[in-house]
């Protein structure tokens, strides 16, 4: 099978990571409770930021953001790997821009993530992200925000939604909870 994810806050936890940056870099102890409740995909109003100044904190703390510890979702880094071993294609494709994707790429090789340099697509804005996916012709995709998600329903592909805070008013799509489910689907798929 063919089966593709996005990274960012569906593989790895980006935003929950950075939020603990901020805290450190405003030397603010804003619990992370606060972070739970967000109902948006920007994290920076309970450090009391307008979106403006937000966008410059996520600018400015970027490469730290993206290149540190953050970790892979429970399960998550297992599962690619069992899928690869399993003969499976792994496709990631991110809305990183170009600038980041090599980096990224190489960041994802050195935490054990199963990368194939010609499965790797970024550069794109999350609008964009469908016409990569119709070009691949995947069996599944996941991805943690729903604009993407949307722009994708009208194509052959069974679509996953990774559960945020901040998706939760969609319905209609299966989510991902627990990436052990995404395994028992596709092995369930497969027998």
């Amino acid at each position: 099978m063919r089966i593709g994810f996005d990274i960012d806050d569906t593989l790895i936890n980006l935003r929950e990571h950075a939020f603990h940056l901020y805290n450190r870099k405003l030397k603010k102890e804003i619990p992370r409770e606060k972070f739970l409740e967000l109902d948006r995909l920007e994290i920076h109003e309970p450090f009391g930021m307008d979106d403006e100044e937000g966008k410059q904190m996520w600018m400015d703390t970027r490469d730290e953001i993206y290149y540190t510890d953050c970790p892979p979702f429970p399960g998550a880094l297992e599962l690619l790997q069992e899928l690869a071993e399993a003969g499976h294609e792994v496709y990631y494709i991110t809305a990183r821009p170009k600038d980041h994707g090599e980096r990224t790429k190489e960041w994802m090789k050195e935490r054990g993530f199963p990368v194939e340099d010609s499965r790797f697509f970024y550069g794109m804005k999350d609008e964009q992200k469908i016409h990569t996916i119709k070009e691949l012709e995947l069996d599944y995709y996941i991805d943690d925000k729903p604009e993407v998600i949307e722009t994708l329903s009208e194509i052959p592909i069974k679509l996953f939604l990774k559960d945020q805070t901040y998706n939760r008013h969609i319905t209609h799509i299966p989510r991902i909870t627990d990436w052990s489910e995404f395994k028992e689907i596709i092995e369930h798929h497969s027998l």
